[in-house]
């Protein structure tokens, strides 16, 4: 239960904004505290936030290497010269593969794609991977979502007279590798912007130079945005800047005319005839996608991404939905072993120790997920670690506002390997070291982790009363997806909120709250649903008042049906 609410003060800059905006949003005036709670300064700012443009997209040659990258392709097309499209086996990796090589076969056909196997090869570059280029006489690989840390990978390709474009977004080392160009915004002698792109974000700015290099219009490449919004909705990228304008427009794009692939995964996941958020990509589209680089091989979601044949989309589709199944099942047996570990060790479990576990048997394709849940119901670091190919190997996921990726790196000296961003991180080691290792993590933890970290907490942007969710109000509210990470969908609380008489508890297991409630400020009966909070019912349904903290769901298929996802609720106090 989460007994913690935060009301998010605004600083006296952004009071300053919120009274600025004041009259243009006087009947709505809960939209001007979003708006600065969310950097929003002026109103030309709003403009841009409320209506994104691709025109604002950064000039790609801004990034540090574009140009060496964008000279070296458009050597090897003259020269006939045979391409490979590298990418990890996760749907970032995947996507940004398909946008690569679709964009470019609309100009060249000597290409190749390829993506590693999860449990021969391992995350990032393989030695296996360059030896089949070069076996085939690839003598360019352009490599995306990894690349930016394999020093000795990409030196070994060189010696066998094979280049390297690197497009990766993940935090590199003070070294880089000898490639033909590196493009990562996270170069600390990259002078890009805009810092958040996804990897296949980078590919992408990649191919926008690329056009804008040879006087290519850009129709062809804003077709393939629809990649870029699963990649940045599936990756869990800042969805602000130029990812928030790339994920409008591709949510755009796959709500009316995905790509053939994409189009089949819709009807799989039965959302052919609804509006698709970022949401639907996060925990239906995604996942699937995944499945088959968690499961087998993410080769087979390239070729669903960029075939054009709807017959073997779909069998293609269907294949990864049961992979997605079988990821499934797995997911549910290791998170309940996972847990019956932690609980037989509970006692040094303290308040700020990360969780460190590890069982040779769990399957590699799934512990990133189960690190995810760890994370998730004992709010602390969690790191999932299994064995392959002789080593050690896990996932690791954080708590808001705390950078794992930081804390594993003061470890690197036990660590064969390792890489990922502030929230997540991927790793290796002897198995021998793993004891070393949660104690130097723990330490490093406990050490760095504020106890705000590992509390649960609701952050809440905005107080409202019933009688302010009006027309105007909800109008505005559509202008501020799509949501993500620095972008989040608002949540409001509403004080002195009381029973219409009509509530009830329901669920198959009678878990859930059916909610029907008023407060003083308006008639109107207003429909929320409370997941998982079946205790609350007495207090619910006793007369008194009590408070919400909720989002705002808006059903535009039904007529603007309005609902409030709670997400606590707790005694009404005066003055809270």
């Amino acid at each position: 239960m989460i007994s913690k609410w935060n009301y998010l003060p605004l600083t006296p800059e952004e009071q300053q904004v919120e009274a600025l905006l004041a009259d243009r949003f006087a009947k709505c005036p809960a939209v001007a505290r979003l708006l600065a709670l969310r950097g929003i300064k002026s109103h030309d700012e709003v403009r841009a936030f409320f209506s994104p443009s691709l025109s604002r997209l950064h000039d790609p040659f801004l990034m540090r290497d574009m140009d060496k990258a964008v000279d070296r392709l458009n050597s090897a097309l003259g020269g006939k010269e045979k391409i490979m499209i590298y990418g990890d086996y996760d749907v970032d990796g995947t996507t940004a593969v398909a946008l690569v090589y679709r964009y470019l076969r609309n100009f060249y056909s000597n290409l190749v794609y390829y993506i590693p196997l999860r449990d021969d090869e391992g995350y990032g570059i393989s030695y296996q991977g360059i030896d089949y280029a070069a076996e085939i006489g690839v003598s360019l690989i352009i490599v995306l979502d990894c690349g930016v840390k394999a020093i000795e990978e990409i030196k070994y390709a060189k010696e066998r007279g094979i280049d390297f474009i690197v497009c990766d977004h993940h935090v590199p080392d003070d070294e880089l590798p000898s490639a033909a160009a590196i493009l990562n915004p996270k170069r600390v002698d990259d002078p890009y912007p805009f810092k958040g792109l996804s990897g296949c974000g980078v590919g992408f700015k990649f191919m926008q130079a690329f056009a804008k290099s040879n006087g290519i219009g850009m129709h062809d490449l804003d077709c393939l945005l629809d990649l870029v919004a699963v990649s940045i909705a599936a990756d869990i990228v800042p969805l602000v800047d130029e990812n928030r304008v790339m994920a409008f427009f591709g949510l755009k794009r796959l709500n009316n005319n995905p790509c053939v692939g994409l189009r089949s995964i819709i009807r799989l996941c039965g959302l052919s005839n609804k509006d698709l958020t970022i949401s639907d990509i996060i925990f239906k589209i995604g996942p699937r996608i995944n499945a088959s680089g968690r499961m087998e091989s993410g080769q087979e979601s390239v070729e669903l991404l960029v075939t054009q044949d709807a017959q073997k989309a779909r069998e293609l589709s269907q294949r990864i939905d049961q992979y997605n199944q079988d990821r499934k099942e797995l997911d549910r047996q290791i998170t309940v072993e996972a847990n019956e570990i932690i609980e037989r060790h509970r006692q040094s479990l303290t308040g700020r120790s990360p969780i460190v576990i590890y069982d040779a048997s769990w399957h590699k394709g799934v512990i990133g997920i189960v690190a995810s849940r760890l994370a998730e119901l004992y709010f602390r670091p969690s790191v999932v670690l299994t064995q392959s190919n002789g080593l050690a190997t896990g996932s690791s996921r954080s708590v808001r506002g705390f950078d794992v990726y930081a804390a594993i790196k003061s470890c690197r000296d036990l660590l064969e390997n390792f890489g990922g961003h502030t929230n997540a991180v991927g790793l290796s080691m002897k198995v021998e070291n793993i004891d070393e290792f949660r104690r130097r993590l723990t330490e490093y933890v406990e050490t760095h982790i504020a106890d705000d970290q590992v509390t649960p907490a609701l952050d809440i942007d905005c107080a409202l009363t019933f009688a302010e969710i009006n027309t105007d109000f909800l109008r505005q509210m559509r202008y501020f997806s799509p949501f993500g990470p620095e972008n989040h969908k608002p949540v409001f609380i509403t004080r002195n909120v009381t029973d219409a008489g009509t509530s009830r508890i329901v669920g198959h297991a009678m878990e859930h709250i059916r909610l029907e409630m008023t407060d003083p400020t308006s008639d109107r009966v207003f429909s929320g649903i409370a997941f998982n909070m079946a205790d609350m019912f007495e207090l619910v349904g006793s007369g008194k008042p009590f408070d919400i903290v909720y989002t705002i769901e808006e059903n535009r298929h039904r007529g603007g049906v309005v609902q409030l996802f709670v997400k606590a609720i707790r005694a009404h106090v005066d003055d809270a």
